[in-house]
């Protein structure tokens, strides 16, 4: 039963990019995006500060982590309709 369900799903999951250097740059890009319209929240120095940017520890994890779904779903999008 399990199996069959397993069957069902690998058939309907779309295909992926191979790793390479435009998918590093990609994502590596829109992280920095990210990071940089970080500064514009309303309390971006809440908790231990960041040696470098204006921003704190946190809000640089978080931001650093959203950038990152962000880029995998342009990297996934741009293979869905076939430009990577």
């Amino acid at each position: 039963m399990i199996s069959s369900i397993l069957l069902a799903v690998a058939a309907s999951v779309p295909a992926t990019p191979v790793w390479n250097p435009t998918v590093a740059i990609i994502i590596s890009v829109s992280s920095l995006v990210v990071v940089l319209l970080s500064t514009k929240i309303e309390k971006p120095l809440v908790g231990p500060k960041f040696p470098i940017l204006p921003i704190s520890i946190p809000t640089f994890v978080a931001a650093m982590a959203f950038g990152h779904i962000i880029g995998v779903g342009i990297v996934l999008g741009l293979t869905n309709i076939g430009r990577l």
